[in-house]
């Protein structure tokens, strides 16, 4: 593992924070907000690690969607409530507020599309060096 600045992966993350942003502020409901939100927050961890950490895309892919998993399976254990932070409207709405099989499935599409992606694009730019 070698930390690395990617300069690439920064501004890919940066406009993801952006959109994730935009959605939290402006869209209360539906598809966007609570499916392609979820798809869009895996690729944008994808990016921020990538940003700074140089490892190949499927142990940051495996890493990403352990991370996914998790805040989702500790929405499920009431996490929000043991620590008193339910009210709290940041941190409701960055770790969410309640356990969802499509949020599952949004992270493991998620994941699985900034894999391919990632892996396409080193193959392009590792051809274009020869």
């Amino acid at each position: 593992m070698k930390i690395t600045f990617q300069p690439y992966y920064f501004a890919a993350f940066y406009t993801l924070l952006l959109i994730e942003i935009a959605i939290a502020l402006f869209l209360k409901g539906g598809f966007i907000r609570h499916t392609f939100g979820d798809f869009l927050s895996v690729i944008l961890i994808y990016c921020f690690i990538k940003s700074f950490v140089a490892l190949k895309p499927m142990p940051l892919s495996i890493i990403v969607l352990l991370i996914a998993f998790s805040v989702e399976f500790l929405q499920l254990a009431n996490i929000l409530d043991y620590f008193n932070l339910r009210h709290n409207r940041l941190i409701s709405t960055i770790f969410g507020t309640s356990f969802s099989i499509q949020d599952l499935i949004a992270y493991t599409l998620g994941t699985i599309f900034i894999l391919i992606t990632d892996i396409s694009i080193n193959k392009k730019s590792i051809k274009n060096e020869s």
